[in-house]
């Protein structure tokens, strides 16, 4: 036996006991090189026959994993969407509204929540700064709040947009209500009642809603789970119908979970520009990556002032406090007006309270945990949908956030297997929530930041119970 297969055995052991279990990152080529003195080349050479086998996958630009799906059965990725060739009126508020309501309560497993645990988040740590920030607040204080927001706040957010390599001005930064306060403004700015706006297929449902407020229409592009948002397919919807501003995620997509290159995004902001179309991104993800650097915005190769970017503490951070911002571009002074005249300011306490937090040194020791936990949990989910969902299903494999876009077997109904899973106190999100068509008729949205525990995988064992009943 070579050396490389002696290796190979070595560590494949490590995974039939649990050492590393799916999902896991695989020790560097390095540290491994290191610890079992031998050269880079047979770490390298053991890897690729761990790979032949299945055992381990490579992420681009982040290393070795171990596979998923092992224990269950490979897990093939979903077929890219199909662009719409009409634009459509919204009608998801009252399905939207229904799901959501169901998960208020406790009792639920909530693989249908937009949001990690709360156990995930140092919810203590920030109940205090909220404290702190309160009682140093004094009645003049409170008018520094208001549009564009707090100074401070807003020099800790350009700050770390600096150390991931964009340039952002104090400026050029308004604080709001959320992410979806934001996005809500800046669509508004740039849009007017009958207007069509391109969106993702699938979409996230946020956008759905605020579209149907605004009594806009949308008209959906062609989206891979991989790399997000077919350029093609929108440089075509562009010449077919009168596109008046774009609405997507550009890293960790809502609900696909894909990631849009570097390259991509430059080509995306170059096609939007050309034609006069502003650019809305959502990116309240980005700072949940699996890789070793922070993928860039759309907004960091905005020159025109087109890009309309919006994030928020909600997802990585903060949730609840209602603490986000949007970069509004040349769109600035309608955002700050429109967000004066209708919510005056957001949060004054909040605002304080965050930017307490930012300045100590805990936040990126926070984000650095939660990735890694969050890394695990998908290995964990995806391996429990091999074991335990029809043959057919095919699922995403993000490489940040914390969804799976599952898609069952045509003959699946996801509104059956949402009702069906209600009545066992599991939530799911149904395809047809983040379609302006009610489509994705078969499909899932599941969500693996939740807390897990031998009662988390019994509820998805239970899910996958009900879709193979179904199929």
């Amino acid at each position: 036996m070579t050396r490389y297969h002696r290796l190979a055995e070595e560590l494949s052991s490590r995974i039939r006991s649990g050492v590393l279990r799916p999902g896991d990152r695989m020790p560097s080529v390095r540290s491994v090189s290191h610890a079992q003195r031998v050269s880079p080349a047979t770490v390298q050479q053991a890897y690729h026959l761990m790979e032949d086998r299945g055992e381990i996958h490579t992420r681009p630009r982040s290393g070795h994993y171990v596979s998923a799906h092992l224990g269950g059965r490979p897990l093939q990725p979903p077929a890219p969407s199909q662009t719409s060739r009409i634009s459509s009126a919204v009608d998801v508020r009252d399905l939207v509204f229904e799901i959501l309501c169901a998960l208020k309560d406790r009792n639920f497993e909530r693989f249908g929540s937009a949001f990690p645990s709360g156990e995930l988040f140092p919810l203590g740590r920030l109940a205090r700064a909220l404290h702190a920030a309160a009682s140093k607040l004094d009645p003049h204080s409170i008018y520094e709040q208001m549009p564009p927001g707090n100074a401070d706040l807003r020099r800790l957010i350009a700050r770390r947009y600096l150390e991931s390599g964009v340039e952002v001005a104090l400026d050029d930064i308004v604080i709001t209500t959320g992410a979806l306060e934001g996005l809500n403004l800046c669509l508004e700015a740039v849009t007017r009642p009958g207007d069509a706006v391109a969106v993702e297929s699938p979409v996230f449902y946020g956008a759905l809603e605020v579209i149907e407020r605004l009594r806009l229409k949308a008209v959906e592009i062609a989206t891979h789970a991989q790399d997000g948002m077919s350029i093609a397919a929108l440089a075509e919807a562009l010449e077919r119908h009168p596109i008046k501003a774009c609405w997507l995620m550009t890293n960790f997509q809502n609900p696909l979970g894909g990631l849009m290159p570097e390259e991509k995004k430059r080509e995306l902001v170059a096609l939007l520009a050309k034609r006069g179309v502003p650019l809305i991104e959502d990116d309240v993800y980005g700072e949940l990556y699996f890789g070793d650097d922070r993928p860039k915005p759309a907004k960091a190769f905005d020159r025109a002032g087109l890009v309309l970017h919006c994030s928020s503490f909600s997802k990585c951070l903060a949730p609840g406090y209602r603490v986000g911002w949007t970069m509004p571009g040349r769109f600035l002074k309608q955002v700050k007006r429109a967000k004066l005249m209708s919510t005056i300011a957001t949060s004054a306490p909040s605002q304080v309270a965050v930017a307490e937090f930012l300045r100590q040194t805990g936040y990126s020791h926070h984000l650095r945990k939660l990735r890694r936990t969050l890394e695990s949990q998908q290995g964990r989910m995806l391996q429990a949908i091999g074991k335990h969902f029809p043959a057919e299903t095919k699922v995403t494999r993000p490489e940040g956030g914390y969804f799976l876009w599952i898609e069952l077997p045509r003959s699946v109904s996801a509104m059956e297997v949402y009702r069906r899973a209600f009545e066992q106190k599991i939530t799911v999100s149904p395809g047809p929530m983040f379609s302006p068509r009610r489509g994705f008729e078969n499909c899932l949205r599941l969500n693996y930041g939740v807390a897990w525990s031998p009662k988390t995988e019994a509820a998805l064992a239970t899910i996958g119970g009900i879709a193979c009943a179904l199929a």
